[in-house]
Order: C-alpha cells, then sequence, then structure tokens
C-alpha cells in the first residue's frame, strides 16, 4: 500500500497512488501487509479518501480542462490558418468561455469529470496497489511499468465518463462552436443519448485513444516528477518536503509529460467528440492510428500539440491540490477514530 514520493516525507503515511492524474514512485519503507491499515486509516477508507481528494482537485482545475477541451477541436482537420480561432491560447481562451457560456460555462462537464476521476482514481489506486503488495515494483522499471498498467485499467474502466465529459465540455453557442455539437442536455441524457442509439459498445467509443494517453502520461510522470523534485530542492528554491517544492517539482515534470501526452490527449478528444454513423462506427476516424495520421497530414505536426499550455499549467496545480485535500481529508477521518488500546 506504500505508494508515495520523497516530496511527501511530512504526511503523516504513505499518499496512494489515485490521488493524482499519474501515480507516484512508492517511497523505500518496509513492507506493510496487505489490507492492514496505513497511518491508522484502513485501506478501503484511504481508497475513498484518494478519489474524494482528486474529486475536489477536479472541481478547481476543471476551467483548464473546459479549455483544453475547445483548442485540441479547434480547426479540427482544416490546415492551419484557413479556420476562424475564437479561442487563442488559455487565458483569452477562458475569457471567450466566460463570454459566450458565462462563468458556469468553465465548469461544463464537472459532473462528469467527479465521476471519471472517482472511477479511476479508484482502479488506479487498486491495481497499483496489488503490484506493490505482489513486489513487482521492487524490479528494474516496476514502478514506471506498474503505473502504466495500472494508468491503462483505470482509464478503461473510466471511459465513459471521459466520453460524456468530452462532450459536454465541447458545447456552446453557435458562433464560438469547435468541433462536433451533441447537444447533451445533462450528464444523464447524455448517458441515455449513448446508450440508446449504440448500446453498451457506445459507452466506450474513444477508449482506444484513452488507454495510451494515461499509460503514457503515468510512465513520464513517474520517470521524471521525483528527480524534478529533487532538482529544485537542490538549487534550494524551496524547503525539502514543502507544498511548494511539490509545486514546482510538479511544474518541472510536467514539461516531460505535457510533450509526451499531449498527442494522446488531443487524439482522445478527437475519438471521444467525433461524429458516428449508426452503426457506431465514427464519421472522421477509423481508430487511434488513422487519427493521427489524418492529423499530421492535415493539420501538421503542431496539430497533435493543440492545447498543450492548458495541460500543462493544469498538471503541478492539480498535483498539489490533490494532494493537499488527501492529507487533510485523512486527518479528519483519523480524529474521528477512538484510540488504540
Amino acid at each position: 500500500m506504500a505508494v508515495g514520493t520523497g516530496a511527501l516525507a511530512p504526511f503523516p503515511g504513505p499518499p496512494p497512488a489515485s490521488l493524482h492524474e499519474f501515480p507516484y514512485p512508492p517511497q523505500n519503507r518496509p513492507h506493510i501487509a496487505p489490507g492492514s491499515p496505513t497511518g491508522g486509516v484502513p485501506p478501503a477508507i484511504d481508497l475513498v479518501l484518494g478519489a474524494a481528494a482528486g474529486c475536489l482537485a477536479c472541481v478547481l482545475t476543471n476551467p483548464l480542462e473546459v479549455v483544453k477541451t475547445r483548442l485540441q477541436l479547434q480547426g479540427e482537420l482544416q490546415p492551419p490558418g484557413t479556420y476562424p480561432r475564437p479561442y487563442r491560447g488559455v487565458l483569452r481562451a477562458v475569457g471567450a468561455v466566460c463570454r459566450a457560456d458565462g462563468l458556469r460555462g468553465l465548469q461544463k462537464g464537472l459532473a462528469a469529470g467527479l465521476l471519471y476521476q472517482g472511477l479511476m482514481n479508484g482502479v488506479r489506486f487498486y491495481c497499483y496497489s496489488h503490484a506493490e503488495d505482489a513486489g513487482w515494483t521492487g524490479y528494474p522499471g516496476g514502478t514506471v511499468a506498474a503505473g502504466a498498467v495500472a494508468g491503462a485499467v483505470g482509464a478503461f474502466v473510466g471511459s465513459p465518463a471521459y466520453l460524456v465529459k468530452t462532450h459536454l465540455q465541447a458545447q456552446t453557442l453557435a458562433a464560438v462552436a469547435v468541433g462536433h455539437q451533441h447537444n447533451h442536455e445533462s450528464i444523464s441524457g447524455a448517458f441515455k443519448s449513448i446508450y440508446k442509439q449504440h448500446g453498451v459498445a457506445g459507452l466506450w467509443r474513444g477508449v482506444t485513444g484513452a488507454v495510451p494517453r494515461v499509460a503514457v502520461g503515468s510512465a513520464a510522470q513517474l520517470a521524471t516528477f521525483t528527480s524534478a523534485k529533487d532538482w529544485v530542492c537542490e538549487r534550494q528554491w524551496f524547503g525539502e518536503g514543502s507544498w511548494a517544492a511539490v509545486l514546482a517539482g510538479g511544474m518541472v515534470s510536467g514539461v516531460a509529460v505535457a510533450v509526451t501526452m499531449t498527442p494522446f490527449d488531443v487524439v482522445s478528444t478527437r475519438l471521444y467528440n467525433q461524429p458516428v454513423h449508426a452503426d457506431g462506427t465514427g464519421k472522421l476516424y477509423r481508430g487511434f492510428l488513422d487519427c493521427i495520421l489524418q492529423i499530421s497530414s492535415k493539420e501538421g505536426l503542431l496539430g497533435l500539440y493543440k492545447g498543450i499550455g492548458a495541460v500543462y499549467l493544469r498538471l503541478g496545480p492539480h498535483t498539489v491540490l490533490s494532494l493537499f485535500f488527501w492529507d487533510e481529508l485523512r486527518k479528519m477521518v483519523q480524529h474521528q477514530q477512538p484510540p488504540g488500546p
């Protein structure tokens, strides 16, 4: 169950992998038997707290998800310079969303985003914990591999929620609309509509883009976060173990994660949002590889990096917010528990 990183030494126990978009490498801690409480909190409760922390962080970072989705759908399959750009950069895109949809527009798709965070974080936490208990993370490269696999499984389970989230976040006024408009009235209406038209399989449409997206992002984060945090601390910019050091490490690591993950993120958004035929097949893309090839040939290689600014700006804050909320929730639970004998 010990899933954490050296940046988190002040905390009463090892933070679960479910706390962030990507899990962290474990610290060198004594082995804890599977199912045993860590830091006075039972594993099942820790899992719920981790999912809750991720959801709380999602509330604060969801506006960047809305902006990212709009930027990634803008100019879909059109050569650069041949289409209107209502969204120009992160800050201007925030303003464009507010003008078109009001301040509430920045929280479009929030309910679906919270559902996705809960499903994905819970599944990823269990998978990574089992891998660690089995000793797989002790092998060379085991931490990265376990994180990537756990992330891929979590992405698969949470895919229907991410599908609906993408649809809802893309919806806006016709004057500034980008990508296909599905015109769902609510999260429940979206699920019912997709299921009614395409069955259970339709809810997992686009999952071929989501799984590699999270797997690559998890591996990149695991490979860079700890070293980036240590690099920041070595320069004595912030105290080791402080929230500022975690944030700075997350932002430095976020460069590598954003560069490696954004192409997969763009493909994932396109596959999720594209219109489909009656049989459920996409009208624009046949699948993951076809989407990459079409974007590269029609929009150029930079088309695969649309929305990279929003992707990067979300990584560091989401890390720290998730850890902060997890730590505070954990303290609350520990205070409510009866003292030991």
